[in-house]
């Protein structure tokens, strides 16, 4: 499905309804449009025909009774079978020796068609007229039974005019359907009743059908409906599904939409309106600090203040979002608060949990709320505590904690499960993209089909930086100019990164300082501790290694996650064997591939076996690679200027003093300038010295 272009959970959904059978699944897909494909809209009802279902089925001749049946079987919004046989007037018995039987199942009071391409093809091939007349047959079989909701969408249906009248208990039914975590029903209830209602209740079916849509992830939908109230929509609607609206259009367009929150101010002093707008600042807020837009983000927390104080929500509503906002922008003003339900209560303490050192707490946080047990209303995000949305929020955190705490196979398993029913792609401004891709190339050394459809299913708006994803292929393939070079393009970019911090290529992304380039990061203390490991084994120089040395090694041994003191001892033996420590360098590379197969990180260690091959056992020689320098200048660029670096790689090269300064359009004196400070820096004392010192850095890094 990847030329395709389909989200995992829409090829997943596609597999379910459609049998399992892959050239229907594929021309069915082909059929669809590209938001639908990215699982932002729901697929149509019913999925088009394609000429694997016509051939199928367009010689099925069956009498007009059992016909009908299998109509009423396919519209139906349950698979209760005692309205069935109501509709039909036939025994369980009779219906299971008629010619309609054999294309039902029925078992233990439900009944449903044995081929789900039944479905597709009775929808596509009944014409309007007969379904519309089963589905009247139906609405009086479910008056019959008090039913009142069946009764309602059926007689919704049948009608060729509009049933206002069907409109209000559609919309209530949808309401409840989608705070119980059935999105697709809802949006199919509320869809129904604004097709139908008139005035407000047409204004509270859009509101619904809108909501509903951006819970299950469909932010396209989402903003239609939503878009429909902010033309001719009721203000107290309009404030309802304020929220709802900015996470549709974050999503879609990459950003918050650029409006000033007070002009979105109620004009009434209904606490009602009030409440709606507290509720949509506190979105706006959210969205802002997970796409790193800090100013915004005051701005819509102002807002949220404002609107708490109105209403008296400060303590439930006001000061969680505050702390999850902050603490997701990865500043000091976090605070301690914390709310209820999901994710202002479960998800903000896992994460606070985690960046403080306690992982497994964390984990544990996120079992109890992905339990069930004990979930209570968030006001954050009061209705959808159970929607695809929030729990995709809970599984892109769970998969974040699992890599902070090196178990990169487990966090790439429990993603892919999650991404085949979730919208993995809307949290966190796609953080579990990123995630997705990470933990492909550390598992596999390079993007497997759910990476890549995760990433063909972002809305173009959306997009990831993917020069660190280059990166790391390149350096784990053993290409590391390449790799340095798509380091410096992601450093030109600004060092662009998710909110919360996702591993990347730390050991090729330290600046001349000796400070990270990646910048702020939002980690657990393992992560920081780990990069400040690495930033001291690339620059500490020889005459302090004798000393500094033993103390980075046994700091190395403090940390908990197998992936970060894998890399460690990944450096610290690449240092030894330049140093011509051999023994030593074995010994951390072997503990490293030891550390990155618990890890699960396969393509990881392959690396490290990769290095341990070029090191003699029993001489220390290296085997020739073919571009012995290629890591040379990526190791000294955390060491010397960028002139300094032309310097020594020109000297390396075999370059005089007059043809470096005649290069760089420099003095002679300028280029010894230069290369003095390459001395002292690289503790070298001659150009012998220097190229001897650079060879073995490219044939060991």
């Amino acid at each position: 499905m990847n030329d395709v272009g389909c989200a995992p959970h829409i090829a997943a959904r596609l597999f379910a309804e459609l049998g399992g059978d892959q050239v229907t699944i594929r021309d069915v897909a082909l059929r669809l449009d590209p938001a639908q494909r990215q699982g932002l809209r729901p697929l149509p009802s019913p999925l088009p025909m394609v000429a694997s279902i016509e051939v199928r089925y367009d010689s099925m001749d069956l009498p007009p009774r059992d016909l009908d049946l299998l109509v009423a079987a396919a519209v139906r919004l349950d698979d209760d079978l005692a309205p069935l046989l109501a509709f039909d007037g036939r025994s369980a018995e009779e219906i299971a020796t008629s010619a309609a039987g054999r294309h039902l199942r029925v078992r233990a009071g439900r009944v449903r068609l044995r081929d789900p391409l039944l479905l597709v093809w009775i929808r596509a091939s009944t014409p309007p007229s007969a379904e519309a007349s089963v589905h009247e047959r139906l609405s009086a079989v479910f008056d019959a039974r008090e039913d009142r909701v069946s009764a309602d969408w059926h007689r919704a249906r049948a009608s060729l005019q509009a049933e206002p009248a069907t409109a209000p208990e559609l919309t209530r039914i949808a309401r409840e359907l989608s705070e119980a975590g059935h999105q697709d029903r809802a949006l199919l209830l509320a869809a129904e009743a604004a097709a139908h209602a008139e005035g407000r209740d047409l204004d509270e079916a859009r509101l619904v059908a809108g909501a509903t849509s951006i819970a299950a992830g469909y932010a396209t939908e989402a903003a239609a409906w939503l878009g429909s109230l902010f033309s001719d929509g009721a203000e107290r609607y309009r404030l309802q599904g304020l929220g709802a609206l900015i996470v549709a259009q974050a999503h879609l367009h990459g950003a918050v939409p650029d409006v000033e929150p007070g002009s979105l101010r109620p004009s009434t002093d209904d606490r009602e309106d009030w409440y709606g707008w507290a509720r949509a600042a506190a979105l706006g807020a959210v969205l802002c600090a997970e796409r790193g837009d800090r100013r915004r983000m005051r701005s819509w927390l102002d807002a949220l203040r404002e609107g708490c104080a109105r209403v008296g929500a400060e303590q439930d509503l006001r000061d969680p979002v505050v702390s999850l906002a902050w603490l997701i922008a990865g500043e000091g003003e976090a605070g301690d608060a914390a709310g209820s339900g999901p994710l202002t209560g479960g998800l903000l303490q896992a994460l606070r949990s985690a960046m403080t050192g306690d992982i497994d707490g964390g984990l544990r946080v996120l079992a109890v709320s992905e339990s069930g047990i004990g979930t209570e209303v968030d006001p954050f995000v009061a209705g959808f505590e159970h929607s695809p949305i929030v729990k995709a929020y809970r599984a892109v955190v769970e998969a974040l904690l699992l890599v902070w705490r090196g178990d990169l196979g487990v966090a790439r398993d429990n993603l892919l499960r999650a991404s085949c029913e979730l919208p993995v792609a809307l949290p966190f401004a796609g953080l579990g993209v990123i995630l997705a891709r990470r933990l492909d190339l550390a598992v596999l050394g390079r993007l497997g089909p759910f990476a890549l459809s995760l990433t063909g299913a972002l809305p173009a708006a959306l997009r990831i930086d993917r020069f660190v994803d280059r990166g790391i292929r390149s350096y784990l393939a053993g290409s590391f100019e390449e790799a340095s070079s798509y380091l410096r393009l992601w450093s030109d970019r600004g060092a662009p990164q998710a909110s919360l911090s996702v591993p990347g290529l730390e050991e090729m992304a330290l600046g001349p300082d000796g400070v990270p380039s990646s910048g702020r990061r939002i980690e657990p203390p393992d992560a920081a501790l780990a990069h400040h490991l690495m930033t001291r084994i690339a620059t500490t120089p020889d005459s302090r290694w004798r000393a500094d040395g033993p103390n980075i090694v046994d700091a190395a041994r403090s940390l908990f996650s197998p992936f970060a003191r894998a890399r460690v001892e990944t450096m610290l033996g690449i240092r030894a064997v330049i140093r011509e420590d051999h023994a030593a360098g074995r010994s951390h590379l072997r503990t490293a591939r030891g550390l990155f197969e618990v890890a699960g990180a396969a393509a990881w260690a392959h690396a490290v076996d990769e290095r341990l091959a070029r090191v003699d056992p029993v001489t220390g020689s290296a085997q020739a690679i073919a571009d012995p320098l290629s890591a040379c200048r990526s190791m000294w660029e955390a060491m010397l200027t960028a002139r300094e670096l032309e310097v020594a790689m020109l000297v390396v090269g075999g370059a005089t003093n007059r043809d470096i300064g005649e290069a760089l359009s420099v003095s002679v004196r300028t280029v010894e300038v230069h290369l003095g400070r390459v001395f002292v820096k690289l503790e070298v004392r001659t150009r012998l010295e220097l190229t001897v010192l650079a060879h073995r850095t490219g044939q060991y890094a």
